[in-house]
This record gives C-alpha cells, sequence and structure tokens, in this order.
C-alpha cells in the first residue's frame, strides 16, 4: 500500500512569532513595515520568517484586521498655505511609520465632509484625521467614535469633548500680539477676518484679555468679521478703514487675512508698519517674503501636522490611552508690518 504524500503545513503569524519569541502583534508591525519596532527585536522576527520561510501576505492581513495600512486626512482649505504646511508634517509622520494617506480636500463643504469620512470609512482607513469644515456639527465625534476607527481633530477644535485633539494656543497668540501693538502706543487696535466657531471665538478672547490686562475696553465696533480668505481680510480692512479711519493697527484672525489686508492698505497708498500697524497668526512661510515682510504669531504650522499624525498613530497602538492632546505654543515673530 503506497504511503500517501505528507501535506505540507502553512506557516503562520503564530509560528514566527513563537520562533522569535515575541507576541503576534509584533510580529505583525515588523512585517508591515511599522517602525515603531526597532533594533534587535526587529531582526529577530525578521530572521524566524525568513527561516520558516515565512510569506507576509498584505492584502489578507487588511481583509483580517479589517483596515487597511491608509490613513485618511481630511483637510477644510488646502487654498490656505497653512494647511497644506500641516499636511507636510502630517504626511511626513505617517510615511515613515508605513502608512499610505489618502488626502481629500471639503472646501469648507459640511455636507461634502460627511461624503468623504463616510468613503473613507468604506475604505476600511486604518485611522482617520479631520480637520473640521466651519460649521461641523458635533454630531461628527459620535458616528466616529460608532464606527471604531482611530481618530484625530487637528486645527479646529469641536469643543468640549474626549476626542483626541492637536491644536494650538490660539488664545495666548492674539493675546501676545494685541500686547504688542498696545506696548507699542496704539490706544486702539482692531481685529481683523475670521468668522464665529470655536477657533474664532478663543482668538477674540486673546484680543480681548490683552485689552483687559491694559485696562481698555472693549468695542465691538473694532472687530471686522470677513471670511478668513485674502477676499475676506481685503474687504475687512476695507471697511476698518471706511468706518475707522483713525484706527492704526490690527491683529488678523490669520496670516491670510493679513494679506489682504496688505493688498487694501496698498491701494490706499498706506505701508504696513509706516502707516498701519498689522499682525498676523500662523507664521506660514510665504509670511518672510511679503511686502513688507509680515510680523505673525508663529506656531510653527509643521510641527502641529507632525504632532497631530503622532497622536493619531499612538491611538492605533494604544486604543485604550486616556485621551491625547497636543498644544503647541504660539510665540511672536516680529519683522516690519508691526
Amino acid at each position: 500500500m503506497a504511503t500517501p504524500p505528507k501535506i505540507a503545513r502553512t506557516i503562520t503569524i503564530v509560528d514566527v512569532a513563537a520562533e522569535a519569541n515575541v507576541s503576534k502583534s509584533t510580529v505583525s508591525l515588523v512585517l508591515k513595515g511599522s517602525p515603531l519596532i526597532k533594533g534587535e527585536t526587529a531582526d529577530r522576527v525578521r530572521s524566524a520568517a525568513l527561516k520558516l520561510g515565512y510569506v507576509y501576505n498584505r492584502r489578507a492581513g487588511e481583509l483580517r484586521g479589517n483596515a487597511s495600512n491608509a490613513i485618511g486626512v481630511v483637510i477644510n482649505d488646502l487654498m490656505n498655505p497653512f494647511f497644506a504646511e500641516v499636511l507636510v508634517g502630517i504626511e511626513r509622520k505617517l510615511v515613515d511609520a508605513g502608512y499610505v494617506v489618502l488626502m481629500a480636500h471639503t472646501g469648507e463643504d459640511v455636507g461634502l465632509q460627511d461624503k468623504v469620512l463616510q468613503s473613507m470609512r468604506e475604505q476600511n482607513a486604518a485611522g482617520i484625521m479631520l480637520c473640521p469644515a466651519l460649521k461641523t456639527p458635533r454630531s461628527v465625534l459620535k458616528s466616529t467614535q460608532d464606527w471604531g476607527i482611530p481618530f484625530t481633530v487637528f486645527v479646529r477644535n469641536l469643543g468640549i469633548g474626549s476626542y483626541d485633539f492637536a491644536g494650538s494656543d490660539s488664545e495666548e497668540g492674539v493675546y501676545l500680539a494685541t500686547t504688542h501693538l498696545l506696548n507699542a502706543g496704539h490706544a486702539e487696535v482692531g481685529f481683523l477676518g475670521g468668522q464665529k466657531g470655536v477657533v474664532f471665538t478663543q482668538r477674540l478672547a486673546g484680543y480681548k484679555k490683552a485689552l483687559q490686562a491694559k485696562r481698555r475696553a472693549f468695542s465691538g465696533d473694532l472687530v471686522f468679521y470677513a471670511n478668513p480668505s485674502r477676499e475676506g481680510g481685503y474687504e475687512a480692512m476695507n471697511t476698518l478703514l471706511g468706518q475707522s479711519p483713525k484706527l492704526k493697527a490690527a491683529v488678523c484672525y490669520n496670516d491670510i487675512v493679513a494679506f489682504g489686508a496688505l493688498s487694501a492698505l496698498g491701494e490706499k497708498g498706506l505701508r504696513a508698519g509706516t502707516d498701519f500697524a498689522l499682525m498676523g497668526f500662523d507664521n506660514i512661510l510665504d509670511t518672510a517674503h511679503s511686502n513688507p515682510p509680515l510680523s505673525t504669531v508663529d506656531i510653527n504650522p509643521k510641527e502641529l501636522g507632525e504632532q497631530a499624525a503622532s497622536i493619531l498613530l499612538k491611538r492605533i497602538r494604544e486604543p485604550d490611552a486616556e485621551r491625547l492632546v497636543y498644544i503647541g505654543q504660539a510665540t511672536l515673530l516680529l519683522r516690519q508690518t508691526a
């Protein structure tokens, strides 16, 4: 009677873990190319896989884990260079960790944002990062929590909650900028640009705090609301010059608003730093090369992006960790406009 042929046993991740004397999760991270496991441990896992003849099937791994190696990043306004610089920091960190970045731009459209988030869920994204569009409802937090996908909000927060967040100290930044202008001898300082929302409220709070510290009364007439864009800054500055011609200093909601304000001043034959003191907020790269170079509040956009990505990566590694938060320090960067 012929001896039946031996059927080769399939080598599994469990076998590799036993051979390398590590956990299955460690083996999985090493074989996915994650930099989270380094040095001798990673070398031992790779050697064990080679010795046993184990071949990692990435697609099968994605299906088993119900997640891909892609992370969705949803940006509200890529027309603003600030968000592009934040994205550079995010992408660098995630790619170094072995992930693919799927980026989507919502253009401040909440409806489009909902569709994009749902699509990323359907793609089994390993994680989602969101810079919320203006007027984003807090219900988005409940939706993403129900999906069970690691989720991080960045730049714009969504109020009080247990969600992970990375942003900057907006209130302190505007406080420093307003205080600088008051200390420079300006009796009144305006606030230029921005719309009602959490971040606007924080920045306006910094403006009010500086006025109070110098015993100056707050006047709503010196707050000029506008879209946080070049066009908004241009329109707001023209409104300011028409309604408050004696006002000679203002803090802008962001650098892009300040660029629009610079254009409006130039059309009137006025020069920032000589005829009108102007402060921006963000310190995007273009501020060093505007005419004249813009004084601003530096919150290091690329570092903010890297920290936001680090938070998401930690949440992926530690699903049950306490709330993760990064608040970047704001510092004054004085150039020629103030």
